[in-house]
């Protein structure tokens, strides 16, 4: 058998197929839909999937506002920031974060599913988050996703 006759074709930054794709997260568990965006990002849904080429979708999530938390999560789950200085930790609620940044829920969880360096950096790019059921990417035509 003649191995030098199998190729295995890789993709790069100028042959990936990049569409766009609608999430609606009206209703929709926090991080079951988190995960979903992840993988569209990543490209993991597509056969030509590299691991080390941004080859994802660019996705884009409305309503953001209207994201559920199972159980105890909007009191008990807390997102820490902390500026550098000392005694510099603030911490925010679920409840707090959705009153005060509404699109962040979304964001800090798809953000901890992508690889952490440059190529994380790159695939969090092609996220975009909206709290409200209009978007600015119309002109793009994205094709609606259901979970």
């Amino acid at each position: 058998m003649d191995t030098l006759s199998y190729k295995t074709a890789t993709v790069n930054k100028v042959t990936a197929q990049k569409e766009w794709v609608l999430f609606n997260a009206e209703g929709k568990t926090l991080g079951r839909l988190a995960t979903e965006i992840a993988m569209y990002l990543r490209g993991k849904k597509k056969p030509s999937f590299t691991p080390n080429v941004d080859c994802g979708d660019n996705v884009v999530v409305i309503n953001a506002e209207k994201v559920n938390l199972t159980g105890k999560k909007w009191d008990a789950k807390v997102y820490l920031r902390y500026s550098g200085y000392p005694g510099g930790l603030k911490s925010r609620t679920a409840t707090e974060m959705k009153a005060k940044f509404p699109t962040r829920l979304v964001e800090n969880a798809v953000k901890g599913m992508l690889p952490k360096g440059r190529l994380g950096r790159d695939l969090y790019r092609n996220l975009y988050v909206y709290a409200g059921g209009e978007h600015k990417h119309e002109a793009q035509q994205p094709k609606k996703i259901e979970l």
